[in-house]
């Protein structure tokens, strides 16, 4: 672990708060105060590691998405990750892909995640980024989807499918309204790790496997060696996802890099329990945070 500390530049908020809340102490207020991408979230990962959990919003539905979000919480989340359903997820395996489809079939929409986060804010400070596909936010408008991004207090935003190389579009609008523009490291990023490294905002996320997401039973690539030269190139945090399912596993990659991440495990609970969901979420969450 690497334990040099991050320190955080903020910005008093303005005392009537921002116009999106009116609370001068919300998240989306202290972001679009800070306006410098991913000071908040660096917060997941001080003097500790951190435990990112991924859930598909809307699956089965917002109301229940809402209350896994806050079992999360409560049970030691440091940082979630809330994916946007699109109908061709490239980047997921097919518990995730299912997910998907089951929130879609559901009705969800851009908008209606939109005021579940604003709801979710009203009480919870933890940092929080969508994970969704670069159509999604082309389709919604991307200066309008980053800048709602801000009002309701999302603090980053993973695009999978965005070529590091045709990420300025998006990195000047995430810029402008304070919304970190999240880097993936892949097994194949090879000599393009420390160009990708040295412009990194909030945290790094490290795909541990080649392929899509999905539970493994074995993780074989040198993750030692990304993390390596990742740190070699930025004091921006790294954490690492894709395959992770079981305390041990999350254990060991939190040992090496400063988090572990985990999807498809979690997303294969909701598929079991559907909207009796939140409590084994919770109780899983824990496990995994107290393995850390």
């Amino acid at each position: 672990m690497n334990n040099t500390k991050t320190e955080l530049l903020h910005t008093p908020a303005d005392s009537v708060g921002c116009h999106s809340c009116r609370q001068s102490d919300s998240p989306c207020c202290r972001q679009s105060e800070n306006l410098a991408p991913g000071l908040l979230i660096r917060e997941a990962f001080r003097d500790k590691k951190a435990f990112i959990p991924f859930i598909t919003c809307g699956d089965p539905d917002l109301e229940t998405t809402e209350k896994i979000v806050r079992a999360m919480a409560e049970n030691g989340a440091d940082l979630i990750e809330l994916g946007i359903p699109f109908s061709d997820p490239t980047a997921e395996g097919p518990v995730i892909q299912a997910a998907n489809l089951r929130a879609l079939t559901g009705g969800v929409t851009t908008d209606k995640i939109f005021n579940m986060v604003r709801n979710l804010r009203k009480d919870l400070s933890l940092p929080m980024v969508f994970m969704t596909y670069a159509n999604v936010v082309f389709s919604y408008d991307a200066d309008k989807f980053i800048r709602t991004c801000a009002e309701i207090g999302i603090n980053g935003l993973i695009l999978p499918d965005l070529p590091f190389e045709e990420k300025e579009e998006f990195d000047d609008i995430c810029q402008k309204y304070g919304v970190a523009l999240i880097s993936l490291i892949a097994p194949t990023s090879a000599n393009r790790i420390a160009m990708i490294a040295k412009e990194a905002q909030g945290f790094i996320y490290v795909v541990s496997s080649l392929g899509v997401t999905g539970v493994r039973s074995e993780i074989k690539t040198d993750i030692p060696s990304l993390v390596k030269l990742v740190r070699e190139n930025s004091s921006v945090p790294c954490a690492v996802g894709f395959g992770i399912s079981t305390p041990e596993q999350a254990a060991k990659m939190a040992s090496i890099s400063d988090g572990a991440i985990v999807g498809s495990a979690i997303i294969k609970l909701v598929a079991q329990y559907g909207r009796n969901a939140a409590g084994p979420v919770g109780e899983y969450v824990k496990k995994m945070k107290d393995a850390i």
